[in-house]
């Protein structure tokens, strides 16, 4: 059953190349908040969205356009189409895995269309939030992995305002071990919906 137009769209990307670990699960949980509000959650799994690496070639600074035909092109659809977009990421080496980056990188067209061809803005941003499960002891944290999501956020003009780190679990299905941490994801999913209906 498709979902009204005036349901909120909320997009969830799993970033992690391990289906239903921590932070997929800490996404779950979001994603039940969501649901629970009354919003649309549409989860995009990054390892299965068959984006291929940026090229770096600079062909997008003509059009706002890559020159790739592949799944980037849906996954730039639902960007479009989101109203909130999350991303749950695992930490690996301080910073986001290799498939999420990737797709991350692809967003390059967008930041074209903002700094080059100086594409008017929205007048509000959109409500995003990320979640990072890190399984500690890396002396660099989780910053690294942080920055590069809301640095892709800011040229979507979506705001980054929810951020829930964990840091500790490691294993798969630990995350279940870290108390009150699934309910926070709840809330924050949530909330998401609730920021959508205050700005239309």
């Amino acid at each position: 059953m498709s979902a009204s137009p005036d349901t909120p769209r909320v997009l969830c990307i799993a970033g992690s190349p391990r289906r239903h670990g921590n932070s997929e699960r800490l996404l779950d949980a979001l994603i039940a908040g969501v649901e629970g509000a009354g919003g649309h959650a549409i989860r995009l799994v990054a390892k299965d969205a068959g984006v291929n690496v940026c090229l770096g070639c600079n062909a997008c600074s003509k059009n706002g356009r890559c020159i790739q035909q592949d799944g980037m092109d849906a996954v730039m659809a639902e960007l479009d189409a989101a109203d909130a977009v999350v991303v749950a990421s695992p930490v690996f080496f301080a910073t986001v895995p290799a498939v999420l980056k990737t797709l991350l990188d692809r967003c390059q067209p967008y930041w074209v269309r903002r700094y080059i061809l100086k594409e008017p803005r929205p007048a509000t941003k959109r409500p995003g939030a990320v979640l990072l499960v890190g399984g500690g002891g890396d002396p660099f944290g989780t910053a690294c992995a942080l920055n590069p999501i809301k640095s892709v956020f800011a040229v979507l003009s979506v705001s980054a305002d929810e951020v829930l780190e964990v840091v500790g679990p490691d294993k798969p299905g630990d995350i279940l071990d870290v108390p009150d941490t699934l309910e926070r994801a709840e809330a924050v999913g949530r909330g998401l919906v609730e920021s959508v209906r205050s700005v239309r």
